[in-house]
């Protein structure tokens, strides 16, 4: 089989690339050939995480791998089966679990039968979504496609220690694609938590949001969550439909502020007659592509990542996915693997 080659500087040049190509060529069974991987980055190639999402890719595709190395910035990678099972990874810093999903998800989906992933490193960490953002965000629309997976969440790991944990369950799904319309939000959700900080961190947090919410003229129901883990840490992950906002405590930084970010940042969302933010327009591309029939969606802005994803999906499976920047929709003609 003809092996897909992709250029790992196209566009926002990042991980992304990475884990889409790996993970539809799981899907697929076609070799890919990934060059200048995150070539644009302070420090190119692979990082710890990519190498754990690259290695729990050929675990389950019984894969052969060339590159797979620390800064390596060409990895050459060839799927022969894709099979279910129980499977543990630790990424061995605070590296993010979201993006390991992002990797492996797809791939566990179409494997033909159950898998049990154990992840652990971080669950709520900068640059990537927190795991509860996953939860209620993107595994609601995963679901509308007809995707059967959840998320259990056993510890939380912030940087620099890490030691989150979480374990997904996946079924075998046959996606199929639709119409995503734009959700009318009256009561906004959320979960503001700490570890090995005082409890007022995650009430203040909490507080600070709902206020914001509340001036804005709706309802909110926000959990709170104190815990004692390996790492310490502080955040907020607030969701209304296909809409999230989030932030991160950091030392020096007020409790208030950290609600008061997350719950500014849905509310700008909301405001939006978009259906999806625009990290859901991304995340949801992949599996749309792969599903049966067309699905579309609108996002709140267009991003450099979507068209990267994009890129990536299109090298595979021909022209399915279209971006119109103007009425900033995607059009996604699933391919019905």
């Amino acid at each position: 089989m003809a092996v897909v080659k992709i250029d790992g500087s196209y566009g926002e040049g990042g991980g992304q690339i990475l884990r889409t190509s790996i993970a539809l060529s799981c899907v697929t069974m076609q070799p890919v050939e990934i060059v200048n991987i995150r070539a644009n980055r302070p420090k190119p190639g692979l990082s710890a995480q990519h190498l754990k999402g690259i290695e729990a890719a050929k675990i389950i595709t019984d894969a052969e791998v060339e590159g797979l190395k620390l800064r390596s910035t060409r990895v050459l990678f060839k799927p022969r089966k894709l099979k279910p099972g129980n499977f543990k990874i630790d990424i061995g810093t605070a590296g993010s679990i979201s993006l390991i999903l992002q990797t492996i998800l797809l791939p566990l989906m179409y494997s033909g039968g159950y898998s049990s992933v154990e992840i652990i490193g971080g669950t709520d960490v900068s640059w990537s979504p927190p795991i509860d953002y996953i939860r209620f965000v993107t595994f609601e629309a995963l679901k509308k496609l007809n995707g059967n997976a959840e998320i259990e969440l056993i510890s939380r790991g912030y940087y620099p220690k890490g030691g989150g944990r979480i374990k997904l369950h996946v079924n075998t799904s046959k996606l199929i694609g639709t119409k995503f319309e734009r959700i009318e939000c009256e009561v906004i959700r959320g979960i503001s938590h700490c570890s090995n900080l005082p409890s007022h961190v995650a009430k203040r947090q909490a507080e600070a949001a709902k206020a914001i919410i509340e001036k804005n003229g709706y309802k909110s129901e926000i959990q709170t969550e104190v815990r004692r883990e390996i790492s310490t840490g502080s955040g907020i992950t607030l969701w209304c439909g296909y809409k999230g906002g989030n932030s991160l405590g950091e030392k020096g930084k007020k409790a208030e502020i950290v609600g008061e970010e997350a719950a500014k940042m849905l509310i700008e969302r909301l405001k939006s007659q978009a259906s999806f933010d625009e990290h859901l327009a991304d995340q949801i591309m992949i599996f749309a592509a792969v599903a049966k029939g067309k699905t579309e969606y609108t996002t709140t802005e267009v991003t450099l990542h979507q068209k990267s994803n994009a890129y990536v999906i299109n090298s595979f499976l021909g022209e399915c996915v279209k971006i119109d920047g103007g009425t900033k929709t995607i059009l996604i003609d699933g391919r019905n693997l």
